[in-house]
C-alpha cells in the first residue's frame, strides 16, 4: 500500500512473509540512482536473526552495506546513542545520496530515523520493522525522536521513510511481551479509528493463543507460518491503512485540529503511557504495555465525564486483557505519575490534551482544563489497580 503525502509522492509499505528478501531491490528503487552505501542500524538480538539476509540483499543489489548495533530498550533511545549513530554514518562514508536502514522494533526505528534526519541535514532511510507494534504503528508516519530525563520523545523530527518493509515472518520469533505490546497498539488504533477495525483486531485476538502457537511452529532451521499467516498480514495491512490515512491528512499533527481525523487521536493512551515509562525509567514497561494502561485511564476519564457508556469501557478493558498480561502497576506512586504528566509534549496553552472516547471507534480531543484533577486521579487509581 502507499502512504500519500500531499503533492509529494509518499512511499510504499510492503507487507508479507519473506518481504525482507526484497530490501536491496526496494532500496535501489527508492534511493537516488547514484546511491552506493547503506548504513544498517539494529540491535544484537534482531541482527543475529535477520542481519545476514538483510546485508546479503543489500549487497546483491550493489550496495556497500555496513552495520552498527545499538543497545536494546527504551533507555538507549537517547541523544548519546544518536551521537554514536551519527559517528557511525560518518565513518561509513555516507553521502547525501546514500541511505540508512532501520532493522528492528520501534526503538531502533525511532533512533535510526532521528539520526538520518540530522545527518547531512537529512538522508533517506528505510524502515524494516520486526515487531508487531512497529509494523502497525511506529514505522509509518515519519515521527522520529529520542527520550530525555524529563520526558519521552521531547526531542525529535518529522522525517518520512522512503519505504517500509514489514516481513511478517519476523513476528514468529518475538517474545510474548512484545506481542502483547503490539496487540495493545492495535487495540488503540481500532478504538480511535473505527469499530470495524476494532472488531477485526478483537476477532484475531480472541484466537491469539492458536495464532501464536501456529506462528511459532518450527520446521528444521526455519520458522514457519500456517493458515494464520494470511489473516495476520491482512490485519497488519488494515492497521497500516488506517495510520496512512491519518498521516496523509495531518502529517505534522497540527495543534489546531481537533477533528476525528487529526493525527492527535493516535495519542490515545499515550499521555499516561509515557508518564508510566518515565517514572519507571523505561525499565518496567514495553511501550505498548504502558499504552495499555494509558487507554484504560483515558477510558475511565471518558466514562466519568459521561461520554462513554460503561459497557464500552468494559469491552475495551476486556480487549486489553485479551492482548496479554500487563506488568504490575499498583505499586507505583500516583503522585509521581501525575507529576510526570506535566512534561507531556502534547500540552497546549499549559493544558494536557486528552484523547478520550465517545464510543469505541470515535475519539474526541479534550483540553485538560475540562477534566478535573479529581477525575484524573480517580481514573488513574482505578486503572493501575486493575
Amino acid at each position: 500500500m502507499r502512504v500519500r503525502l500531499g503533492a509529494r509522492n509518499g512511499y510504499e509499505i510492503e507487507i508479507g512473509a519473506g518481504a525482507l528478501q526484497s530490501l536491496g531491490a526496494v532500496a535501489r528503487h527508492v534511493l537516488a540512482p547514484e546511491a552506493r552505501r547503506i548504513a544498517v542500524i539494529s540491535n544484537r538480538r534482531v541482527f543475529e536473526l535477520y542481519g545476514k539476509p538483510a546485508l546479503s540483499s543489500l549487497r546483491d543489489a550493489g550496495f556497500i552495506a555496513s552495520y552498527w548495533l545499538m543497545g536494546d530498550g527504551e533507555k538507549y533511545k537517547s541523544l548519546r546513542t544518536a551521537e554514536r549513530a551519527l559517528q557511525f554514518f560518518s565513518e561509513a562514508g555516507l553521502e547525501r545520496s546514500d541511505g540508512v536502514a532501520a532493522l528492528g522494533g520501534g526503538v531502533v526505528g525511532d533512533l535510526a530515523g532521528f539520526a538520518a534526519a540530522l545527518y547531512l541535514r537529512g538522508v533517506g532511510y528505510i524502515q524494516i520493522p520486526t515487531t508487531l507494534l512497529a509494523q502497525i504503528d511506529s514505522s509509518v508516519g515519519g515521527k522520529t525522536a529520542v527520550n530525555t530525563r524529563v520526558g519521552k520523545n521531547l526531542i525529535g523530527a518529522f522525517h518520512q521513510p522512503r519505504a517500509v518493509i514489514s516481513d511478517t515472518m519476523t513476528l514468529a520469533t518475538l517474545p510474548a511481551r512484545e506481542l502483547t505490546a503490539g496487540w495493545c497498539e492495535a487495540i488503540k488504533q481500532g478504538a480511535v479509528g473505527s469499530r470495524r477495525l476494532f472488531d477485526h483486531t478483537r476477532r484475531l485476538l480472541a484466537d491469539k493463543n492458536k495464532l501464536v502457537k501456529e506462528m511459532q511452529t518450527k520446521t528444521g532451521d526455519h520458522w514457519g507460518f500456517s493458515s494464520q499467516a494470511e489473516p495476520l498480514a491482512r490485519l497488519i495491512a488494515a492497521q497500516c491503512a488506517f495510520k496512512a490515512q491519518i498521516v496523509a491528512h495531518d502529517e505534522r499533527e497540527e495543534t489546531g485540529r481537533t477533528d476525528a481525523r487529526s493525527r492527535r487521536i493516535l495519542n490515545f493512551g499515550h499521555t499516561v503511557g509515557h508518564a508510566l515509562e518515565a517514572v519507571t525509567s523505561y525499565k518496567r514497561f514495553r511501550h505498548g504495555e504502558a499504552v495499555g494502561y494509558g487507554m484504560i485511564v483515558a477510558s475511565e476519564i471518558s466514562a466519568r465525564l459521561g461520554m462513554l457508556e460503561a459497557s464500552e469501557l468494559e469491552l475495551l478493558r476486556a480487549s486489553i486483557r485479551l492482548a496479554g498480561r500487563l506488568p504490575r502497576a499498583d505499586d507505583l506512586d500516583e503522585n509521581a505519575v501525575l507529576r510526570a504528566l506535566k512534561s507531556d509534549k502534547k500540552s497546549i496553552g499549559g493544558h494536557l490534551q486528552w484523547v478520550l472516547l465517545e464510543k469505541i471507534g470515535q475519539a474526541r480531543i479534550v483540553s485538560g482544563g475540562e477534566v478535573s484533577p479529581h477525575i484524573v486521579r480517580a481514573s488513574l487509581r482505578a486503572a493501575l489497580s486493575a
